[in-house]
C-alpha cells in the first residue's frame, strides 16, 4: 500500500485559506490504495486505475443512421424522381455477402453495415415501393444517414484517463470495446466516529440535555456515495483515554480515520490533543464559516480528518474540503466542483477574510436565468437548512457586503453528492 509523506498537511499560521488547503492536499497527498481488476459491473463509482484506449474503431463499418434504401448517390436524378430496383435485404448483423452495384437500391436498416461501393442512405419515409423498385425523390445530399466507420471513436484513441470515476455512460464506453473487466483501485477503508457525552444513537433512551447523533448518518451516507468502505465505530464518550485507543486501533486497519466533534478549544474537547500525542496534527482552523474548527493530521502514517460538531458545518466541510482529500487519497482525479453564477435575490453582510458559505435555492427569474434565495435560518445546527436547500452560495474572503441583483457562485448539491 502506497504511504503518505510525513507532513502531508504540514502548514504555518493559525489560519489557512481555502485555496491553500486544498493545494496542499493536491501537493502532499497521493492514491493509498491497490488496482485490482473487477467486472464491469463492480465498477460504478470505482477509479480507473489506468487510462482506457480504444482497441479498434467503433463503429467497425460504416452503417445506415435509419431504416431505407442505399445506393450510389451518382445514381440519382438531381431534379426528378429517381427509380431503381431493391436487389438485396440488409438487417443489423447480417451484413452483405457482396459488393453493392451501381443501379440498384439496397433495403437497409438502422444499424446494418454498408456493404462496399453505396455511400447514401434515403429514408424510407421519403420513399415509395412499386412492383420490386424504389422511388426516390429528388433532394438528398451525397452521404447523407451514413454513419462511418470510427465516427464515436478511432483505434489508440485515449477514452478515458486514469483517475476517472467512473460512471454508467464510462462502462457503456469500455463495453463498446469488448472489454468485461477493468483495472480500478480498491475502496478507501473510512473509520468513522462521532465525539460527544451528549449524543445518543438513534432508537435510545434521550435523556435531558442529549441528542440524537445525526452526523454519522450524513457522513456515513457521503462517504459511501464517493464508494468508500465505511466502518462505523460509534460514538465516542470525551474520554481522552477511550479516544486514544480507539483511534490508534482504527490506524491500524484503515487509510483514513473521520471523526465530528471534540476539535474545539473546549475543555472537553480531547480529540486535538489525542491526535497531537499519537501523531501530528498539522491544521486545525481555517478561514471559511461555518466549520472554522476543522483537524487535519495524522495517526501513524494515517490521514485524519476531525471535523466539526455542528451538522451544517460537518458537510459544508466535508463537500469542499473532505471531498477533495477523498478523491485524492483514491487515486482519482481532483477536478474543482462546478459553481454556477446566478444573481442573488439578498442583502447578506459578513466578515473580511473568510470563506462563507450561504444555504440557499434556486427560483426562475420571468426573463431567463436564476436567482438564489437565501435559507432563512443560517444557524450550523440547523439540519433542516441542508434538507430544503437546492446548494451554497460561495461569497469569497475579498466580499464584505453582498447586494441584491449581485451575482454570486452558487454550487448545487447535485454536482457533489
Amino acid at each position: 500500500m502506497a504511504q503518505l509523506s510525513d507532513d502531508c498537511f504540514a502548514h504555518g499560521g493559525p489560519l489557512m485559506r481555502v485555496e491553500a488547503a486544498l493545494d496542499l492536499i493536491a501537493e502532499r497527498t497521493q492514491g493509498v490504495t491497490e488496482p485490482e481488476r473487477r467486472p464491469l459491473a463492480a465498477c460504478l463509482g470505482r477509479v480507473l486505475a489506468e487510462p482506457l484506449v480504444a482497441p479498434f474503431d467503433v463503429p467497425p463499418h460504416d452503417n445506415s443512421a435509419v431504416d431505407g434504401y442505399a445506393v450510389f448517390f451518382e445514381d440519382l436524378n438531381a431534379e426528378a424522381e429517381t427509380r431503381l430496383p431493391i436487389a438485396a435485404r440488409i438487417a443489423a448483423g447480417h451484413a452483405l455477402d457482396r459488393n453493392g452495384k451501381r443501379g440498384e437500391a439496397l433495403r437497409i436498416f438502422t444499424g446494418a453495415a454498408m456493404p462496399k461501393g453505396p455511400d447514401t442512405v434515403m429514408m424510407q419515409e421519403d420513399c415509395r415501393e412499386e412492383d420490386g423498385e424504389v422511388v426516390i425523390a429528388p433532394g438528398i445530399k451525397q452521404g447523407a444517414n451514413r454513419r462511418k466507420r470510427g465516427e464515436d471513436f478511432h483505434e489508440g484513441e485515449l477514452l478515458l484517463p486514469q483517475g476517472r470515476r467512473l460512471r454508467p455512460q464510462d462502462l457503456g464506453q469500455a463495453a463498446a470495446c469488448g472489454l468485461t473487466k477493468l483495472s480500478v483501485f480498491g475502496p478507501l477503508r473510512v473509520a468513522l466516529f462521532s465525539t460527544g457525552d451528549e449524543l445518543r444513537e438513534p432508537g435510545e433512551p434521550l435523556e435531558p440535555g442529549c441528542i440524537y447523533d445525526s452526523n454519522r448518518a450524513v457522513l456515513g451516507g457521503l462517504l459511501t456515495s464517493l464508494g468508500c468502505a465505511v466502518t462505523d465505530l460509534g460514538i465516542l464518550r470525551d474520554k481522552a483515554a477511550g479516544i486514544e485507543a480507539a483511534l490508534s486501533k482504527a490506524a491500524a486497519n484503515h487509510d483514513l480515520i473521520i471523526t465530528s466533534g471534540g476539535v474545539s478549544v473546549g475543555e472537553e474537547d480531547h480529540v486535538k490533543q489525542v491526535v497531537e500525542s499519537l501523531g501530528n496534527l498539522h491544521l486545525w482552523r481555517l478561514a471559511i464559516k461555518p466549520g472554522r474548527p476543522i483537524a487535519l493530521g495524522q495517526i501513524s502514517r494515517v490521514p485524519f480528518v476531525g471535523l466539526p460538531g455542528n451538522p451544517v458545518a460537518v458537510m459544508v466541510t466535508f463537500l469542499t474540503i473532505v471531498r477533495p482529500l477523498i478523491l485524492r487519497l483514491m487515486g482519482a482525479e481532483m477536478l474543482p466542483a462546478r459553481r454556477f453564477p446566478v444573481r442573488a435575490d439578498f442583502s447578506h453582510k459578513k466578515k473580511a477574510e473568510r470563506r462563507e458559505w450561504i444555504r440557499a435555492s434556486l427560483v426562475a427569474l420571468p426573463g431567463g436565468g436564476f436567482a438564489a434565495q437565501k435559507f432563512a435560518r443560517q444557524g450550523a445546527g440547523i439540519l433542516s437548512s441542508l434538507v430544503e436547500s437546492e446548494g451554497l452560495i460561495e461569497l469569497p474572503e475579498e466580499m464584505t457586503r453582498l447586494e441584491p441583483g449581485a451575482l454570486v457562485d452558487f454550487l448545487p448539491f447535485s454536482e457533489v453528492l
